[in-house]
This record gives structure tokens, C-alpha cells and sequence, in this order.
């Protein structure tokens, strides 16, 4: 490749044409005599031959490591420019949203050719897809792939292009509970979805009756069925599942139930009974209202027994690290009450752990974030005059969404309980439409989204300026369950039926 010419080059030949044509320089013709011009040629030294721009050449091995011009002439290191590119991709994230970051993009990589080459950078991608899709995993071949397809599958999401799909557990060959004796009267009662939870292509569901069945989304097939271990039990609904964690490739999956027994289990391994983790103890702990898990850790909320809020697990060990607080403490008759009544849509309290080491736990009364790391500790708190929703509370990495009992959500930072946004959701369509009830209502939120169910709609906001987008064209009947990552949303309903909204691209 070769350089581009020096600038004084293009001076120096303006310069002697400007002599050949007896231009003195000062704007006069040169209208002197002939001896004088040719005593001045006589007495002019002998050009000197201007040299030719030096040729650099760079390898292609050199070009993807080395340097680039600008359109100045100058030389902009490769790591400059990609810098550039995933700080430009920061700014406009922030703020105009992460779906203006590709066309962003697509205009810096146009500058020139060489610019455009630095696209070809499978390092800058990868950084692109942790930074503005806030994910590390690598589903597709390359990572500019992968950044696509998170961008026009959010794109999809905005604008409610999706695919509907129902689920029906009484359509898959359910396995029965091990152990011969079924619990007796339990197994007389209805069966209901209590729990959703999505990881990568794997949809995990958790029943009334302990139960926990695994669906592979793509293909929409139920893979297993996974009991718990069956044993003495207080109340019909001690063994009802609270809690699900899931790993992203479905090779262990991890639930709790009332009655706070943890089990694990490989539901990718074939017919293998659930191993006890944990052996819970209803009448000292109290009831196990909540359970979820996110890195390192396991996470449960009781209610029944003051001063034993929450339980800590290490998720490797299983290790109990931590048990204590006093978050459910006015709840605890409502979570005696639990193991003997199911009321889908009426809960205790909620808790959600975040990827950072976070969790929050929340109840109708309070709003507080713990700092799972080291030592568990309260980071933030915050006590709500008008009454919190539980079911409406979820959280992403980074935020967490509530609604209150006049149908106002704000969504909060996780860390420092700033409001990011705050919306209502007790009017259809966002606006001055009749209202909609909030008893029952439901939430959750992905990396961009705010779902909330409510009178069978279900309806999506922007979770950071709190825009409502749209309603979705399908009735859930008696909603008992929402979940949703950045591609789909699940509910089920009263009679089990497990409604999909695939927003793939």
C-alpha cells in the first residue's frame, strides 16, 4: 500500500509552474526585458528531482494487527479505531437505546475502506455484543452474527413481530411420581403452573403437585418430566413448587418447594429420580414462599418464623452461607397459609438474583436489595407508602420493575434503587382508556422490556423511558405465571396451557 504524497509535494510543482509562466509570486506578469530573464534561467541552479512518495508495504497478516490512514494522511492504530467504535456503540446506547447502536455503526465503518476492514474484527464484535447486548455467550458462528441476531430480535420485540405457539402438559406423556404412594389426596386436586423459567432454548415449568417439567423451545417438545422425593408433608400444597434455577444448557436444574426441600436433578441425563439437596424443615424455617439462583448462587425467601427471612446457598457446594433478616416477618401467617391454600396470583413476597451478585426482595410493604458477595448485607431499602403488587416484581441484571397499588411501575436501578423510568399500568394502551385490574396482576422484565398481564392482556413497555409499545393479540385466561428473556415471553393459565410468543429472528 502506498502512502499518500507528502502535502509539500503538490506546493513545489504549483511553485515552478508558476515560474514557467513568469509569475514572480507577487501576483506581477513579469514583463521585464529578454536579457534579464535569461540571466535569472542562467543563474537558477539546476532542479533537483522532487522524490517519489515512499512505498510502505504492509502483509495482509500486518493490515488485521497493524496500522490504518486516515483521510488526512495520517496513521490511526487498528485499536484506535476499534475504540473508537465500541465507545461510540457505549454513548449511543445510553443514550438513544441499543437499537440505534447498529445503524451508528454501519455509518462509522463507511468512512473509508480501511475503516471498514476493522469491522471484520471478530474481538471488536465479541466486545460489542457484551457491551450493548450485555451477554458473553455465543450461540452462532461468528460474533458480528450474534450481534445481529440480538439486534433484529429486539427489533422484533419493539415492534411485536412475533410467532404464538401453546404448550399443553396434557399433551406429552407424563411420567409418574416415583416412590408408589402419589400423596393421596393430593393428587385429586387441580394442577397448576406456579413457575416459569427460561434459559437459552429451554423452558422449565413448575407445578402444584412438585413436579417439574422441561420443554425444548425450539422444537416445542416436552423432554422430562422430574418429581421430587416423596415424604411426611404438612398442608396439600407443602410439596407445590416455589422456585426453579435452570442453567442455560438444561444439564442441571434445580427447585424448591413449600415445605423449603431443595432438589437437584439432570434432566438431560435421562429417567434419573431428583437427588434431595436440601432438607427443608416447615415448622422451624417456615415456608419457603420464593426461591431463584444466578451465578454463584441459591437464594430462598420464608415466611412463617421471624428473623429467618432469607437463606443463602454457595451453588457449587450447596453449601448453606448465610440465614437471617426479617423482610416477610408481617407475613408470616400469609405464608403458613400457603401450605394449605394456592391462590396463584397472591404472594408473599418475591426475590431475584442478579449475575453481579445481587439479589432484591421484595413484599408489599418493602423494597430491599442485598449484596450477595462476602458478607451478605442490606445495600438499599425502601419502604412503599401506597403497598407493592409482589407479582408484578422482576429484575434483569441491572433493574428491577414494581408496580404499586395504584397502577404506577417504576423500574429502579438494582445497585442504588434509582428510577430509571415510571409508567402507568392501570389504563389499556397506556393512556386515558378504561382502566384495567390490577388484582392478579403479573410481571416481568428482560434486557430492554416490561411485560405486565393483567384481565388476560398482556402489554410491553420500554423499560428505560417507560414508552408503552403495544398489547399482544392473545387472551391468557386467569394468568398464573409470566416469565420472558430477549426473546420470548411464557404465561400459563388456570387450566395449565403454557402460551409462547417467539420473537426470533
Amino acid at each position: 500500500m502506498s502512502s499518500p504524497p507528502p502535502s509539500h509535494v503538490g506546493e513545489a510543482s504549483t511553485s515552478r509552474q508558476r515560474s514557467r509562466n513568469g509569475n514572480n509570486g507577487n501576483g506581477n506578469n513579469g514583463n521585464g526585458s529578454g536579457s534579464s530573464r535569461s540571466r535569472r534561467q542562467r543563474r537558477r541552479r539546476p532542479q533537483t528531482p522532487t522524490p517519489s512518495p515512499q512505498v510502505v508495504v504492509i502483509t495482509s497478516q500486518e493490515a488485521s494487527t497493524s496500522t490504518y490512514y486516515n483521510l488526512n494522511g495520517g496513521v490511526w492504530p487498528e485499536p484506535f479505531v476499534e475504540s473508537l467504535a465500541l465507545q461510540l456503540a457505549l454513548d449511543t446506547s445510553l443514550s438513544h437505546g441499543r437499537l440505534a447502536v447498529a445503524p451508528t455503526l454501519a455509518i462509522l465503518f463507511q468512512v473509508c475502506t480501511t475503516w471498514r476492514a476493522v469491522s471484520r474484527s471478530e474481538l471488536l464484535w465479541q466486545n460489542l455484543v457484551r457491551i450493548v447486548w450485555n451477554s458473553t455467550d455465543l450461540h452462532l458462528p461468528t460474533w458480528r452474527e450474534e450481534f445481529i441476531y440480538l439486534h433484529s430480535t429486539s427489533r422484533n420485540f419493539r415492534v411485536s413481530r412475533y410467532s404464538y405457539y401453546v404448550l399443553r402438559p396434557s399433551d406429552h406423556l407424563l411420567a409418574a411420581a416415583p416412590g408408589g404412594d402419589d400423596g393421596g389426596a393430593a393428587d385429586q386436586l387441580p394442577l397448576l403452573c406456579l413457575r416459569l423459567v427460561l434459559a437459552g432454548d429451554h423452558l422449565a415449568v413448575g407445578f402444584s403437585d412438585g413436579s417439574v417439567r422441561i420443554f425444548h423451545l425450539p422444537s416445542r417438545l416436552h423432554l422430562q418430566t422430574i418429581h421430587p422425593l416423596l415424604r411426611d408433608h404438612l398442608g396439600l400444597f407443602s410439596r407445590a413448587v416455589s422456585g426453579i434455577v435452570l442453567q442455560p444448557l438444561a444439564d442441571r436444574v434445580v427447585f424448591a418447594s413449600l415445605d423449603g426441600d431443595i432438589h437437584v436433578a439432570s434432566p438431560l441425563g435421562g429417567p434419573t429420580s431428583a437427588r434431595r439437596a436440601y432438607l427443608g424443615d416447615v415448622v422451624n424455617d417456615g415456608a419457603l414462599v420464593d426461591f431463584t439462583g444466578g451465578g454463584r448462587f441459591w437464594v430462598g425467601l420464608y415466611a412463617g418464623v421471624p428473623g429467618r427471612a432469607f437463606r443463602v446457598w454457595d451453588a457449587d457446594s450447596e453449601e448453606l452461607l448465610f440465614m437471617g433478616g426479617s423482610l416477610t416477618d408481617p407475613e408470616s401467617v400469609m405464608g403458613w397459609h400457603m401450605l394449605t391454600e394456592i391462590r396463584p396470583t397472591e404472594f408473599v413476597g418475591r426475590i431475584r438474583v442478579a449475575s453481579q451478585g445481587l439479589a432484591v426482595g421484595v413484599t408489599s410493604l418493602r423494597a430491599l436489595v442485598l449484596d450477595l458477595e462476602q458478607h451478605v448485607e442490606v445495600i438499599g431499602e425502601e419502604t412503599s407508602r401506597r403497598g407493592i403488587i409482589v407479582g408484578s416484581v422482576d429484575a434483569n441484571d441491572d433493574a428491577f420493575v414494581m408496580v404499586d397499588t395504584r397502577g404506577t411501575a417504576s423500574v429502579r436501578q438494582l445497585r442504588t434503587l434509582e428510577e430509571m423510568s415510571r409508567f402507568s399500568v392501570s389504563h389499556r394502551g397506556g393512556g386515558g382508556a378504561p382502566s384495567v385490574p390490577l388484582r392478579g396482576m403479573l410481571g416481568c422484565i428482560n434486557n430492554m422490556y416490561v411485560m405486565m398481564c393483567a384481565g388476560g392482556t398482556i402489554r410491553v413497555w420500554d423499560a428505560a423511558q417507560g414508552e408503552y409499545l403495544y398489547s399482544l393479540r392473545e387472551w391468557v385466561e386467569e394468568a398464573t405465571a409470566l416469565a420472558a428473556d430477549d426473546r420470548h415471553i411464557v404465561a400459563t393459565s388456570s387450566d395449565s396451557t403454557i402460551h409462547m410468543w417467539d420473537y426470533g429472528a
